[in-house]
């Protein structure tokens, strides 16, 4: 239901954006890439055929400011939150919907949690859009200022990476605020809260500042998000020191360096040139986006617990423990086998996109896995080839963002065959590894 659901909204946003009113004068709008933004807006990927300002109207823009915040929630949240304000029964069934769509661990409290879901959006997003207009005001005025600023704040907090700055330059993106201070942190703060996740929410609002008290979940989302973001970040600072960054000062090289460590989990803003990275900047970018956010967030990726399962797993065998152990609790066993079933997943379609755009028209190969792993991470970011990809390529990337908002390995249990498990094993046998 939650895929069907996910492709409705896509096939809706399509028609929209195929409206002559959803496009500025002169500018017209193919199916494919039609099909493709609304794709990307509903998976809050960020990847464009367009430059967003320059060919889309301002209701066109509306369009797909609504698939953002649709994408990014849940349509299954906004429809919960619909009964509650209509003070409908939510049945059993709903509330397995919720669980399924915030990937909450209990039945129970699935209808609160869909509240402070949304008034917790509102509000960071909210006050995202209050401290961007301090900036944008001043510079486009009080109503395109206003403007610029709630739809920046929803497309960061929801990790769209759609953005309006083609008034600065064509598929420009935030490279001309690369030294400002307030739009990097605020845009970073809304694109890191957004990526940890309601459940992580609900933990801290409960727990406060106890991290002792908070679930493992909670506990393992905190310690991979801060692991990668200082890491990214002193990675950056090192591997660009003598490209994108050379010639800013230090102060600009900390931010974009940041910056540049947090997009790609999985907003798909850029503040430098991302086609002008180095080769170890690409290779990072590319891992970090492949990591992704968290479960039950707006980020898409395999996500920060899948890493850590499969990482200590590794760890407590290497070191022969008795199961996979971390901050004094054991993962069970199914946990690290679904984790290591998404990492394979969403690696060997990654892989896939790769081929077929080197295969259908000779995307370069760095350039074709940069934008595959982006799609299947739902994160936007490009090198600068999207808005060159043939037909059959674009269709491909439409599918990679796809499978990484609703879940590759949600989707592709849904095309098996629920039959019953047999009462027999068969004899197991060893072979050898490694």
């Amino acid at each position: 239901m939650i895929s069907v659901g996910f492709f409705t909204i896509i096939l809706l946003g399509t028609l929209l954006l195929m409206l002559p009113v959803s496009t500025r004068p002169g500018q017209s709008t193919s199916l494919v890439n039609a099909f493709f933004t609304a794709t990307s807006a509903t998976c809050v990927t960020g990847l464009v055929t367009y430059d967003t300002f320059l060919h889309w109207s301002i209701f066109g823009q509306l369009v797909i400011l609504l698939m953002i915040q649709i994408g990014g929630l849940g349509f299954i949240t906004f429809g919960v939150y619909g009964m509650i304000i209509l003070r409908k029964r939510i049945g059993l069934k709903s509330r397995e919907l919720i669980r399924d769509s915030l990937n909450s661990m209990q039945l129970g409290g699935g209808v609160m949690l869909v509240k402070n879901v949304v008034a917790g959006a509102l509000m960071f997003e909210l006050a995202g859009t209050a401290l961007l207009s301090v900036r944008f005001i001043p510079r486009y005025g009080v109503l395109k200022g206003l403007y610029f600023s709630l739809f920046h704040a929803v497309s960061a907090f929801c990790n769209a990476g759609f953005d309006l700055m083609g008034c600065e330059g064509e598929f420009s993106s935030f490279t001309a605020y690369s030294g400002d201070i307030l739009v990097n942190v605020v845009l970073m703060l809304l694109i890191i809260i957004g990526g940890v996740g309601f459940i992580v929410w609900d933990d801290i609002r409960k727990n406060k500042l106890h991290f002792r008290r908070y679930m493992l979940h909670t506990k393992i989302v905190l310690s991979v998000t801060a692991v990668l973001l200082v890491g990214g970040t002193v990675f950056f600072m090192f591997s660009e020191r003598n490209g994108v960054l050379a010639s800013l000062p230090l102060g600009e090289k900390v931010t974009a360096a940041a910056f540049s460590a947090v997009t790609p989990r999985t907003a798909g803003f850029n503040s430098v040139d991302t086609a002008a990275l180095s080769p170890a900047g690409k290779a990072a970018t590319m891992l970090l986006m492949f990591v992704g956010g968290s479960p039950g967030s707006t980020a898409g990726g395999v996500k920060t617990t899948a890493l850590a399962a499969v990482l200590f797993f590794i760890i407590s065998y290497l070191k022969r423990e008795n199961g996979c152990n971390v901050f004094r609790r054991r993962i069970g066993y199914g946990l690290v086998n679904k984790a290591s079933t998404v990492i394979f997943i969403n690696l060997s379609l990654a892989l896939l996109g790769t081929f077929v755009m080197t295969l259908s028209q000779g995307v370069p190969l760095t350039d074709a896995a940069f934008e595959a792993f982006s799609a299947i991470g739902t994160v936007g970011m490009t090198t600068g080839v999207t808005r060159n990809l043939n037909v059959l390529s674009k269709l491909v990337v439409a599918f990679l963002m796809f499978c990484g908002r609703v879940g590759s390995l949600s989707f592709a249990v849904s095309f098996l065959d629920k039959r019953k498990r047999p009462d027999v094993s068969y004899p197991s046998e060893d072979i050898i590894i490694g």
